[in-house]
């Protein structure tokens, strides 16, 4: 696993300048005609991450283990990537469509909630541990 660690990380070096020196009229164009734009891609590659996170920790903590480890993770990429990830949030919020905000949501076995609930509740969740490391 430390072997594709490696790759990803290489993969990340090799590709972030690169994507950084696309102006932003050019992230928006088709890549194909009626294709992804680079920012249609690039979304579906956060969204990919954050389920793939998602899938790496539950499967390993179904043998009650932690491979989240940020004690050992860099402080300043934890807060980059938080920033970063909250402000992708912020704007995926924003364009939540009305017509959807009473959508039912279960989270195991709870009751349904509405998405309009689960997206004021992160906030609320947000709210509550910034305050708890004096950030709020």
């Amino acid at each position: 696993m430390k072997e594709l660690s490696e790759k990803l990380l290489s993969l990340i070096e090799t590709a972030e300048p690169k994507l950084r020196s696309v102006s932003a009229s050019e992230s928006a164009k088709p890549l194909l005609s009626g294709g992804w734009s680079r920012k249609q891609v690039i979304a579906h590659l956060i969204d990919s991450a954050s389920n793939n996170h998602q899938r790496f920790v539950r499967a390993v903590q179904q043998e009650s283990l932690d491979v989240q480890v940020p004690q050992e993770a860099d402080w300043p990429l934890l807060v980059s990537l938080w920033a970063a990830y909250n402000r992708y949030l912020a704007h995926v919020i924003a364009h939540l469509p009305a017509s959807k905000l009473e959508t039912p949501c279960r989270i195991g076995s709870d009751k349904p909630v509405t998405l309009d609930f689960l997206a004021r509740d992160y906030l609320t969740h947000l709210l509550h541990h910034l305050g708890q490391i004096g950030a709020a």
